[in-house]
C-alpha cells in the first residue's frame, strides 16, 4: 500500500539550483525542478487550490470555510497571472496595526512575508557568525525549572508556554534537542552537535514572533504532542529509530517560516509562492523546502550517504504535506476504512509512515484536546490570527473569508465549529486505533471545552439580549443601537441563525 510519495531520485542539482544553495530558510524550486514534477494539467484545472466537496457533508464544508478561496470585491482574478507578484498587496502591513504607517514598524517586520528577501537584511547576511554571547541568559533557578519540566515532558498537561518562559523564549530548541537526545538519535545517527545545533536555532528564528499562534511555541507544543503519541504501546514497540528522528524533525519544522495568512489569502494576492506550488498545498511544500533548506545548509544529514539523505528528505516532506487541512477528508477515510478492515500492520514501513502522518495530524490540532486554561489560550491566539487576516483582507477591500471576520464571529463560535466538524472525527478515530488513557483524556478534555465554550456563548448572547433596553433617554439612543447590533451579531456568531453554516452550536 503507498503511503508516502514515490518520487524519482534525482541530481542534487536538479533538485535545488546551485546559486540557491547555499541560502538559508526556504529554497526557491522552479516549476521543473520540484520534487513532485510537473502535476497533471487537469487535475490543476479541477481543483486550483480549491476544495472539492459533497453539499451534503458538514465536515468538507467546515474545512472549505476554514480554507475556502474567494474573490476580491474589486473584481481581481485570482487565474490571472501579473507581472508584479505583490500589486495588490503591500505585504509591509501584515505584521503592523491597521492605521499605521508602516515605516514605523521595526525594520525587521517589514518583509516578513516575504521569506526569501528578508535575508537581504544586513542583520540577516551575520546568521552564519558565531553568537557572540550563550543562548540562554537564564539564571540557575530558572533553568533548573526547565529540567524538572523536561523531566515530566511526556505528560499531556505540559504548558509549553511555562516552558518558552523558563528557557527565555527558546523554547524549541531546548525541547526538540532533549528529545533527539533522550532517544539517543543523536549517537545513532552520528549528528555533530554544532551543526544540530545550529539547525534547531535557525529552525526557531525561522518561525514569525509576530504571529499570535503559527510561532516556534506552537511547534514546541506540537512536537511534544508528538512525543506524547509515539509513547503510546503500539507505537513505541513499532517505530524505528528512524521513524523517530523523523517524527520529531518534522513536528519542529511543520508550520517553518508560515506567513500567518492562509493559503486562499496567497492565491488571491497572487504571491510568488502561489505560483511557484500552482496553488497546492502552497504552505505545507513551503514549510517542507524550507526545512531542506536547513538541513542542507547546517549539512546535518551530509555525513550520511546520498541517497538516505534524499528518502529522508523526501519522507519529511510527506509527514509534512499530511498536515494539509484541505485534505483532511482523505486522509480521515482512509484511515477509517484501515480500522474497519483491521488490516493495519506496523512492522509494515509504509503503515507506519501513514501511522506517522496521522499522529502528526493529531498533534497539529490537538489544542481542543489539553486542559481548559491551555486549551482556551490557544483558541484565542489562533482566532486573532484569522482577525488579523480578516482586518487586511477588508483595508484592501478583498472578499473576507468566512471565519475571519472579527465583526460577525467570536472564539467560542469558531472553536465549536471545529471541534464538531474537525477535530472530533480524527480524534475519534485515533482513539479506535489506540484507545488509550491518554486518548480517553483527550477526548474528556474535549468534551469538557466544548461545553464551556457553548456556555459561553449562550452568556454572551443573553448579557447582549439584556443590555437592549438599558437606557431610555435621548442621550442613550445611540448606546441602546449599539447595544441591538452587538445582540443581533453574537447572535449570529452563536449560531442561532437558519442561515449560518455550519451550526456547531446549535447540535450543542
Amino acid at each position: 500500500m503507498e503511503v508516502c510519495y514515490q518520487l524519482p531520485v534525482l541530481p542534487l542539482d536538479r533538485l535545488v539550483p546551485k546559486h540557491v544553495l547555499s541560502r538559508r530558510g526556504a529554497i526557491s524550486f522552479s516549476s521543473s525542478s520540484s520534487l513532485f514534477g510537473a502535476p497533471d494539467p487537469r487535475q490543476l484545472s479541477q481543483r486550483r487550490g480549491a476544495i472539492s466537496y459533497d453539499s451534503s457533508d458538514q465536515t468538507a464544508l467546515y474545512i472549505r470555510m476554514l480554507d475556502v478561496r474567494v474573490r476580491s470585491q474589486v473584481g481581481f482574478e485570482p487565474e490571472r497571472r501579473i507581472s508584479h507578484p505583490y500589486l495588490w498587496i503591500d505585504f509591509r502591513t501584515l505584521h503592523t496595526r491597521l492605521g499605521t504607517s508602516a515605516s514605523t514598524a521595526p525594520e525587521r517586520r517589514v518583509h516578513r512575508l516575504l521569506s526569501f528577501q528578508r535575508y537581504l537584511h544586513s542583520y540577516r547576511l551575520l546568521r552564519g557568525v558565531p553568537q557572540q554571547i550563550p543562548l540562554h541568559i537564564l539564571d540557575e533557578d530558572y533553568t533548573g525549572q526547565a529540567k524538572c519540566m523536561l523531566e515530566k515532558v511526556g505528560n499531556w498537561n505540559f504548558d509549553i508556554f511555562l516552558f518558552d518562559r523558563l528557557t527565555n523564549g527558546n523554547g524549541l530548541i531546548t525541547l526538540t534537542f532533549h528529545l533527539l537526545n533522550q532517544y539517543g538519535l543523536v549517537e545513532l545517527f552520528q549528528l555533530d552537535m554544532v551543526k544540530l545545533w545550529r539547525f534547531l536555532v535557525m529552525v526557531q528564528e525561522d518561525y514569525h514572533s509576530d504571529n499570535p499562534y503559527h510561532n516556534a511555541v506552537h511547534a514546541a507544543d506540537v512536537t511534544q504532542a508528538m512525543y506524547c503519541y509515539m509513547q503510546e504501546p503500539m507505537l513505541a514497540k513499532s517505530l524505528t529509530s528512524c521513524d523517530i528522528i523523523l517524527g520529531i524533525l518534522a513536528a519542529a519544522t511543520h508550520d517553518l517560516d508560515h506567513p500567518g495568512v492562509n493559503q486562499p489569502f496567497l492565491i488571491k494576492t497572487d504571491h510568488y509562492l502561489a505560483t511557484l506550488y500552482r496553488n497546492t498545498s502552497v504552505l505545507e511544500n513551503h514549510h517542507w523546502k524550507s526545512a531542506v533548506g536547513l538541513l542542507r545548509e547546517t549539512g546535518l544529514f551530509s555525513h550520511l550517504p546520498a541517497e538516505d539523505s534524499l528518502n529522508m528528505e523526501r519522507e519529511l516532506g510527506s509527514l509534512i504535506l499530511a498536515t494539509d487541512i484541505s485534505r483532511q477528508n482523505d486522509y480521515l477515510s482512509r484511515f477509517r476504512r484501515h480500522l474497519d478492515q483491521e488490516n493495519l500492520c506496523l512492522s509494515n514501513a509504509s503503515h507506519r509512515h501513514f501511522i506517522l502522518q496521522m499522529a502528526l495530524k493529531c498533534a497539529d490540532i490537538c489544542n481542543p484536546c489539553r486542559p481548559w486554561e491551555l486549551s482556551k489560550r490557544w483558541s484565542e491566539k489562533v482566532t486573532e490570527e484569522f482577525f488579523q487576516q480578516g482586518d487586511i483582507e477588508k483595508k484592501h477591500r478583498l472578499e473576507v473569508s468566512p471565519l475571519f471576520d472579527r465583526e460577525i464571529n467570536t472564539v467560542g463560535k469558531i472553536q465549536i465549529g471545529f471541534m464538531t466538524y474537525v477535530a472530533e472525527p480524527l480524534f475519534a478515530e485515533w482513539t479506535r486505533f489506540s484507545d488509550t488513557r491518554l486518548s480517553q483524556t483527550m477526548l474528556g478534555h474535549m468534551g469538557l471545552n466544548k461545553a464551556s465554550w457553548v456556555g459561553l456563548q449562550q452568556q454572551q448572547t443573553s448579557v447582549s439580549k439584556e443590555a437592549e433596553p438599558s437606557s431610555a433617554d435621548a442621550d442613550s439612543e445611540g448606546g441602546a443601537a449599539a447595544a441591538r447590533r452587538d445582540s443581533t451579531t453574537v447572535t449570529a456568531a452563536g449560531g442561532t441563525s437558519a442561515k449560518e453554516i455550519p451550526q456547531g452550536s446549535k447540535e450543542s
